[in-house]
């Protein structure tokens, strides 16, 4: 699986943390930026994760910004996108589960690294679905 993953400022220094976590068993993260913690804006940073995805260049993507409200509202913007905001374990399941999410969303300022790392694992480990669930996720697709 091809995993991508950007942050603003908010959420570089998460980021980073993620990013050598992940190398340290075996796993690379395609890092689209943001490259230092200046100031930069969330928008800009959603739109390069949704083109990964929706090029296929990534197969799943991580995106980090102060709470990870703005990142997740600016990705889910792009018809195609389906972001979630990962505040809990159960929404970390839920989010495979039921909603087959392609970008998995968190807040560098507002959450733990170990919680991140955990929900990252919990929703690696789900499995869509289907079912009934398609058929609500082809409604979003058209835009009902």
């Amino acid at each position: 699986m091809k995993i991508a993953i950007a942050s603003d400022h908010g959420g570089f220094e998460l980021k980073q943390k993620l990013i050598e976590h992940y190398k340290e068993i075996g796993i690379t993260l395609s890092d689209l930026g943001t490259h230092s913690a200046d100031s930069c804006d969330y928008p800009d940073m959603a739109k390069k994760m949704a083109e990964a995805i929706l090029s296929h260049d990534a197969d799943l993507g991580i995106l980090i910004c102060g709470t990870g409200i703005g990142i997740s509202i600016a990705a889910n913007r792009y018809h195609g996108i389906r972001a979630a905001l990962l505040y809990d374990d159960y929404v970390a399941e839920m989010a495979k589960k039921h909603n087959n999410a392609n970008i998995i969303v968190f807040g560098g300022r507002t959450m733990k690294v170990d919680d991140v790392i955990r929900r990252i694992d919990i929703f690696n480990h789900a499995e869509f679905e289907g079912g009934r669930h398609n058929r609500r996720i082809q409604k979003i697709e058209e835009g009902r």
